[in-house]
């Protein structure tokens, strides 16, 4: 069973209905919105808290840009460092290709990443 629910308010009450059934999580930010990131920081602690162990994979999107964080500043601004020991966790520095043609090596890292932690928690 896939569920995904985006991040937006009108989605936010289906969260805890869904995240319970799933088998990871995979949370987007947007790496060149600096203030939006606290807020991106507290719904990704509240997800987290419900479930200890579930896999997490992030991806900062947009590390095209110039004034996108570096992987290191998003790590640190989303406290990624507090989510727990036996939590499986990934983080990926993403963006989309110039035409959108390609998948670029990291997406395609992902895609095999998390097709291979959804086969060990079935």
């Amino acid at each position: 069973m896939e569920n995904i629910f985006g991040g937006s308010k009108p989605f936010r009450s289906y969260w805890e209905t869904y995240l319970s059934k799933g088998l990871l999580l995979i949370f987007v930010v947007d790496s060149a919105d600096h203030s939006r990131l606290p807020e991106a920081k507290k719904y990704l602690h509240q997800l987290i808290a419900a479930n200890p162990v579930l896999p997490l994979v992030v991806f900062a999107n947009k590390q095209d840009l110039e004034a996108a964080y570096h992987i290191t500043d998003i790590h640190e601004a989303l406290a990624l460092s507090e989510v727990g020991n036996d939590r499986k966790m990934f983080l990926f520095g993403t963006h989309l290709t110039k035409n959108g043609s390609e998948i670029p090596s990291t997406m395609q890292d992902a895609k095999d990443l998390i097709a291979q932690l959804a086969a060990d928690v079935q």
